[in-house]
């Protein structure tokens, strides 16, 4: 879908474009009938100057007195013409050479302008003709000037006004783009607090926006309160849950460690299974609303920093076994809640290192998306079983023995901020290799 700023710029080119398109004609028409309109009253002026030029002779005949012509009518082809008619006899201007001008007669006290194409040299020449009667007899003076000199200046004039008009133009394009960028300047921020809003560190929308938007934020904002709400009040219920079974799964703990049951170990050890089940459950589902609640208590997670510190308390923790663990992240602020990444980390570390021979490594690549990966040098596990961990909708805990609850939460983690959990066999070391990939809008996010 095209962009609003797109939209407006493209309607502000598109009427703006038009008016001046229109006014460019506009203008046009009305350079060209001025000039047009000029050249008439002189033609008229030289159409009366001719008038006074006939007079009569002896016989009452009038004759062309040719001497008080202007001498622009005497001059070859200079754009300048004149036709006399009277009573079927013509005199034509000296400038005409013999050039014959087939101009009609008029009748006595009307006149009739027009354009004639095909004057001398293929001059296109305006005419204004003009009926008299002067002692008696029918006169008709049709004065002619060549309009190629002002077309050329009409030509000129109109590129420059079409320069003119075009610098206009996109000047006011410039002008009103830049008025648009900032107009949307609060939508820009009230994203940005929207990001905010998603690592916690603010729960409302507080940019100032337009009033046009300001219902939408309004709503947002409300639909922000209710989530929380709907969070805590779901976080309440499963936590008082958890407590309210507690007591009783301590009690099942220790009877299954009553003596009575000695005497039946099967049935102790099923009791034990099914109990630490419910227990670890529990556990998870804890696990999980603290996650859906981190909302309004987010921090930024650097990996190098993070993970150089859990590798140290795991090398200590699994001293006996010598492990090199090897870390290649970067040293910079990604926005994850830290609490969830050192949940998700420790549980891909320590579930590595349970398993490993002697080596360990974790690797967090930022690029498009941000992918996590952790493998070792361990047994690992077949393709079924593989396959068993990596379907969706599947309860990890109760997969594959051994790689249960710690997997389930990473995958918990992993889908709350849509990302994906892949398990493969490690290439480089032959063990196990837990991959986390998160989206490119978490990359982008990042600091």
């Amino acid at each position: 879908m095209i962009s609003l700023r797109q939209r407006l710029n493209r309607g502000l080119i598109i009427i703006l474009s038009m008016v001046f398109a229109g006014h460019w004609l506009a203008a046009d028409w009305v350079i060209r009938s001025v000039a047009e309109k000029q050249m008439l009253t002189r033609l008229q002026h030289d159409g009366d100057s001719l008038l006074d030029t006939l007079k009569l002779n002896a016989e009452g005949q009038l004759i062309f007195d040719s001497s008080h012509a202007g001498t622009v009518y005497g001059q070859a082809y200079s754009g300048h013409y004149f036709v006399i008619q009277v009573e079927g006899k013509a005199y034509y201007s000296k400038s005409l050479q013999d050039v014959v001008l087939p101009f009609a007669t008029e009748p006595v006290n009307t006149a009739r302008q027009f354009h004639f194409p095909d004057g001398p040299h293929q001059q296109p020449l305006l005419v204004l003709s003009r009926g008299f009667e002067r002692f008696g007899h029918a006169i008709t003076i049709s004065i002619a000037e060549d309009l190629s000199d002002i077309g050329h200046d009409i030509d000129h004039i109109r590129l420059a006004y079409l320069v003119l008009t075009a610098m206009v133009l996109l000047t006011a394009i410039a002008l009103q783009s830049n008025d648009v960028r900032r107009s949307l300047k609060p939508l820009q921020a009230a994203r940005d607090e929207l990001a905010e809003i998603a690592y916690g560190r603010q729960s409302q929308i507080q940019a100032r926006v337009p009033a046009e938007i300001k219902p939408l934020v309004a709503e947002v904002n409300r639909l922000l309160v209710l989530v929380e709400r709907r969070l805590h009040q779901s976080r309440t219920a499963i936590g008082n849950l958890a407590h309210a079974l507690k007591t009783p799964l301590a009690m099942l703990f220790r009877l299954a460690e009553n003596s009575q049951l000695d005497d039946h170990p099967e049935l102790r050890n099923q009791l034990q299974q099914q109990t630490q089940a419910i227990h670890e459950r529990i556990e998870r589902e804890l696990k999980r609303a603290r996650i859906s609640g981190n909302m309004q208590t987010a921090s930024v997670f650097n990996p190098q920093q993070e993970l150089t510190a859990l590798v140290m308390l795991l090398q200590n923790v699994y001293a006996e076994k010598n492990l090199m663990i090897h870390v290649d992240a970067p040293d910079q602020l990604i926005n994850f809640d830290r609490e969830d990444m050192l949940e998700l980390t420790g549980n891909l570390l320590d579930n590595a290192c349970k398993w490993a021979d002697k080596q360990v490594v974790v690797s967090v690549e930022h690029g498009a998306g941000i992918t996590i990966s952790v493998e070792d040098d361990g047994p690992g596990c077949s393709v079924q079983d593989m396959q068993q961990l990596s379907k969706r909708g599947l309860r990890l805990d109760e997969a594959v023995q051994g790689h249960g609850l710690g997997l389930a939460i990473v995958r918990d983690i992993a889908v709350f901020y849509g990302g994906t959990l892949e398990i493969s066999r490690s290439e480089q070391l032959g063990g196990l290799l837990v991959s986390v990939q998160f989206p490119r809008w978490i990359a982008a996010a990042s600091v």
